[in-house]
């Protein structure tokens, strides 16, 4: 059964990912899940669970099993967007995935590294053909991982969108840059962007919502933003300033 839609809330995550400490990050996670309500899309921070752990590479890795299997558990009558690293044959992929009632129901590997972090280094490139827009529960969705947020074609992939999460471990010293480009991302694409950066000290901190018309709200010191999610305000915000998006 469809939701309906104006039922949802959306969540922007904000904790910090303990360097080697697998299952304490998703005991946190889970637990930030377990707290929202149903109906809820809830966004975290681009490889929560692990971190980019690569001292200790395979053990980070080989805990991707057992975060899928809780994760699905925990998806029932919710949506989970989260980026998490996972080998795959004789390759690894940082995949975000979309978790909703105890399925994966997207995903795809992040299709711009972040070479300044040494991330192609570890890991292979995604297909930018595989950035597009997934209905899930009636709602809209579209994913940019972290430094994908710069790629101005991959907004243009998304328009239409009701909602552009963007999980990400952005660094501190672009934060200007971070806070810029969600905020005019929901408003040139008139949708919500439910942004979660990590609070890891080399990261923004600068988890947050915008909405369609560009106003903005950042969780602080919260762990969990939450914000209704209304479609009318999205159709309103396009009927009002026509550019062309449908």
């Amino acid at each position: 059964m469809t939701s309906k839609k104006g039922d949802y809330k959306l969540y922007s995550l904000l904790f910090e990912t303990k360097v080697g400490e697998y299952d304490t990050n998703l005991c946190t996670l889970l637990q930030l899940i377990e707290e929202t309500p149903q109906n809820s899309l809830i966004v975290a921070p681009e490889v929560c669970l692990s971190g980019f752990d690569y001292e200790n590479y395979d053990a980070a890795l080989a805990f991707a099993h057992e975060a899928n299997e809780a994760l699905k558990e925990a998806s029932d009558g919710k949506i989970i967007i989260l980026t998490m690293l996972e080998r795959r044959g004789d390759e690894v992929f940082n995949f975000v995935k979309i978790f909703h009632n105890g399925a994966v129901v997207f995903e795809r590997a992040k299709a711009k590294l972040f070479r300044f972090g040494d991330e192609h280094k570890y890991m292979s490139e995604g297909s930018g053909d595989e950035v597009q827009i997934v209905t899930v529960d009636g709602i809209k969705i579209g994913v940019l991982i972290c430094f994908e947020l710069r790629f101005k074609e991959f907004w243009q992939r998304l328009e239409g969108c009701d909602v552009i999460a963007i999980p990400s471990w952005w660094g501190v010293l672009r934060t200007e840059h971070f806070r810029v480009l969600t905020e005019a991302l929901a408003v040139i694409n008139q949708c919500y962007v439910v942004a979660s950066d990590s609070q890891n000290a080399e990261c923004t901190g600068l988890s947050g919502i915008v909405r369609p018309h560009g106003e903005v709200e950042r969780n602080g010191a919260k762990a969990s933003l939450e914000c209704s999610f209304d479609k009318k305000e999205i159709v309103a915000m396009r009927r009002y300033m026509d550019v062309g998006i449908g």
